[in-house]
């Protein structure tokens, strides 16, 4: 179907038609726009929700996630990121593949629409003016002709009027032959204008129009072509992501498969584990002697052979047994008489009566534990606010077990990082004195000696730190685990005598408190370094680079090479700007980092060297 045959006195329908299917196009790039901004606003919202549960840094929150369920949920939440980004991403493709195509397509369209129907409009103008000149031949030549006719007939009445002089006569007859002539071109006018008028119409509606209502017609079916290829990007474009969000909930349940019940179960009993041995049984209290009674004797104060045991102080009974009630000591008697219930050289008998064992065991499951001096208040609170002892003597065995592993792991890696910079700056020092114009050796020296002073300190710290941890794993059950982990750091080199400055100590929380007056002497390893490099084998390669530029080593530790040259990598830079690399068995040596591309292989780590 043509539109140029079928449709040639539509052009206003067309013109209407046309603008429609425009105004169809940018209605659909406003949906497109409004669901991009859907997927924007709701990635936004899943990294806003990733982002609120994900565990605060150094905060207790980080602690709990070592339990696999937590775990799960923080991979949970990682992927959700990554799945909030997929829907950034079916925004961004959506904006760039059809919003942005479209909105060009549209102002091209316009353009064209604009221009076939002004082709058009000047069409008709033309045809239009042709028809109002064959209007006015027509009319004139109609004119003309009546004319001629008016003058044919006075001339028949004065020729035979007899009262008419021969002058009008003649004079009548030339008017009516001057009329006829004129009708005569009147008409030979209006009939050339009446074939021009008819070519023209014809060349109008069989060539012009069709010509420009075709134009119409392919720019119209080149629109609805445009739309349904932008319905198809827009939905490639989510299949596109459907994989990647596919991998994500993979991902998902790959976590919540990893979660393992027995471990985190474990977990728990590491983090809480005390390390005290359960109480034993309570020894029977014979009442039926009132005058020659004993105090009880509990598992908590007396072994089962009689023996007092000297592992827990006294002041720690009541802590470790819960079921015992804290009494305080008896007045002294009256001076004025003796109590009639003393007995010579034993103990005074209290005022109050013992309460039954079942009555102090309901007490202690209905009430709260109370601090019952200002001592223990003022030390609850600083434990509450995070001022403990320094060697965490207010926990129980097990758990200062771990926090001194923790601190003695923390204090290495201090001293660790600290050696590391000690032998950047010793290592520019070098290059600074044999290449003076890089810079002066002298300004290192002040950092150099800072860095000392810490690594003594931190070096002090840390002995300190592992003769408590030796202390508190000599007085452990065996563990089937080894007893510490040793830093290695370090050679034997003296002993440090720690003595228990816990002595007498009193927790509120009923923790662990140690004996009075016990010393332990735990040897602790010293260090000593080795202040040369060790070059009896020669270093693992840790990667290649290639020569940017071209570098002539002419100083002694450096090493000439040329530009686009390969060679290995034994050393990575350490902050000096030197990377020390090698030729051959035998040639090798330092260039400026910026005069290389270093490739490193990956899980390769630099070459350690101290000086």
């Amino acid at each position: 179907m043509s539109w140029g045959t079928e449709l040639w006195d539509q052009f206003d329908n067309l013109e209407k038609h046309t603008q429609w299917g425009i105004d169809v196009l940018e209605k659909y790039i406003k949906f497109v726009k409004e669901r991009t901004e859907i997927e924007i606003n709701y990635a936004k919202q899943l990294r806003n929700l990733s982002k609120k549960y994900q565990p605060k840094k150094n905060s207790k929150e980080e602690d709990e996630y070592k339990y696999s369920s937590c775990q799960a949920f923080l991979a949970t939440l990682n992927e959700m990121n990554d799945y909030a980004g997929q829907h950034e991403v079916v925004s961004e493709n959506m904006t760039s593949q059809i919003t942005a195509e479209l909105a060009r397509y549209v102002q091209e369209l316009k353009q064209e629409r604009k221009m076939h129907f002004h082709d058009g409009r000047k069409a008709q103008q033309h045809i239009e003016t042709c028809w109002k000149q064959l209007e006015s031949s027509k009319r004139r030549f109609e004119r003309d002709c009546k004319e001629a006719d008016r003058a044919q007939q006075y001339f028949e009445k004065m020729d035979a009027d007899i009262n008419v002089t021969k002058a009008d006569v003649e004079k009548a007859r030339q008017q009516a032959q001057l009329r006829h002539q004129m009708a005569e071109e009147s008409k030979a006018e209006y009939s050339s204008t009446l074939q021009r008028f008819n070519h023209e119409q014809h060349d109008h509606y069989h060539t012009h129009i069709p010509n420009i209502f075709q134009k119409i017609q392919e720019m119209e079916e080149r629109r609805i072509i445009r739309i349904g290829e932008s319905m198809k990007t827009f939905a490639e474009v989510d299949r596109q992501v459907i994989p990647i969000i596919g991998k994500c909930l993979d991902e998902i349940t790959k976590a919540a498969e990893s979660i393992d019940q027995k471990h985190d179960s474990k977990l728990v009993v590491e983090a809480f584990k005390s390390g005290f041995e359960p109480p034993g049984d309570v020894d029977f209290e014979d009442f039926t002697q009132p005058i020659k009674r004993t105090v009880s004797d509990s598992s908590l104060t007396n072994s089962k052979d009689g023996k007092p045991e000297s592992r827990f102080s006294s002041k720690s009974k009541g802590k470790l047994w819960p079921f015992i009630k804290k009494n305080k000591p008896p007045p002294p008697p009256p001076s004025s008489s003796a109590s009639p219930s003393a007995v010579p050289n034993g103990p005074q008998s209290p005022k109050q009566q013992k309460e039954p064992l079942s009555h102090r065991f309901n007490e202690f499951m209905t009430s709260k534990p109370k601090i019952h001096c200002f001592r223990s208040l003022k030390r609850g609170l600083s434990l509450k606010l995070g001022g403990g002892p320094e060697d965490f003597s207010n926990l129980p065995p097990e758990q200062r077990r771990k926090k001194l592993q923790q601190k003695v792991d923390e204090l290495n890696r201090d001293i660790q990082k600290e050696m590391d910079q000690r032998d950047a700056l010793t290592k520019m020092k070098d290059v600074y004195i044999k290449n003076p114009q890089m810079g002066d050796a002298a300004s290192v020296d002040l950092k150099l000696a800072e860095l000392a002073q810490n690594l003594e300190k931190l070096r002090l710290e840390a002995q300190k730190f592992e003769g408590w941890l030796a202390e508190v794993e000599g007085r452990l059950p065996a563990r089937t685990e080894p007893a510490r982990r040793q830093s290695g750091m370090y050679e034997p080199q003296n002993t440090l005598t720690v003595n228990n400055c816990a002595q007498d100590r009193e927790s509120p929380d009923g923790s662990y408190t140690e004996e009075p007056s016990q010393e332990s002497e735990v040897k602790v390893p010293a260090p000593e370094f080795d202040d040369e490099f060790d070059d009896e084998e020669p270093l693992p390669t840790i990667g290649t680079c290639k020569a940017l530029y071209t570098f002539e080593g002419q100083n002694e530790g450096t090493i000439s090479v040329s530009e686009g040259e390969t060679l290995f990598v034994i050393e990575e830079d350490k902050g000096d700007g030197w990377t020390r690399i090698r030729r051959n068995e035998d040639e090798e040596g330092y260039v400026p980092t910026s005069y290389v591309e270093v490739f490193l292989e990956k899980n390769a780590k630099g070459a350690m060297t101290y000086i």
